[in-house]
């Protein structure tokens, strides 16, 4: 996948997303949400947090939670490996680590690129999908970082 603008009127600021892979899909987030890309390092596992919630690691002398967005999803989970990254997020002031098997590159996009997400998705897609592009003979959901934070997170926020 190149980095070339997905263009379309003019006078619409393209705005610079984050593409990568979970399971067989391409999805991306807003960049300016992003706050670093770090390696995967195993997790702490957490009592009693929802099961999309892989555990917590130390990032520089902070607690950082770590959701799995395949979990999150709904797709089949993978145990991680050293291909796997974690995309550290920043959303209404509360920063997660979010759990993607690659991160693959930065795509630029109008905003009247991004098409609606089909009404066949379930409700609980569309809360998480802003919308969708077709890129390089691809689909990408364009996904909601704040929707994707576990609800306990966001109530703190």
């Amino acid at each position: 996948m190149s980095g070339t603008p997905i263009q379309s009127a003019q006078g619409v600021e393209p705005q610079e997303f984050i593409a990568f892979h979970v399971g067989e899909q391409t999805y991306c987030i807003d960049i300016i949400t992003v706050r670093e890309i770090r390696g995967w390092t195993p997790a702490t596992p957490l009592p009693h947090a929802p099961s999309f919630v892989r555990g917590v690691i130390n990032l520089r002398g902070s607690v950082l939670p770590v959701v799995d967005l395949a979990a999150r999803l709904g797709l089949p989970i993978k145990e991680p490996t050293a291909r796997h990254a974690v995309i550290v997020v920043q959303s209404n002031g509360q920063i997660v680590g979010l759990l993607v098997e690659a991160v693959s590159n930065i795509m630029t996009i109008a905003p009247d690129a991004i098409q609606p997400t089909p009404e066949v998705a379930s409700e609980l897609s569309r809360s998480f999908i802003q919308g969708i592009v077709a890129a390089d003979q691809q689909v990408i959901s364009v996904l909601i970082v704040k929707n994707l934070l576990p609800e306990s997170l966001q109530l703190a926020a």
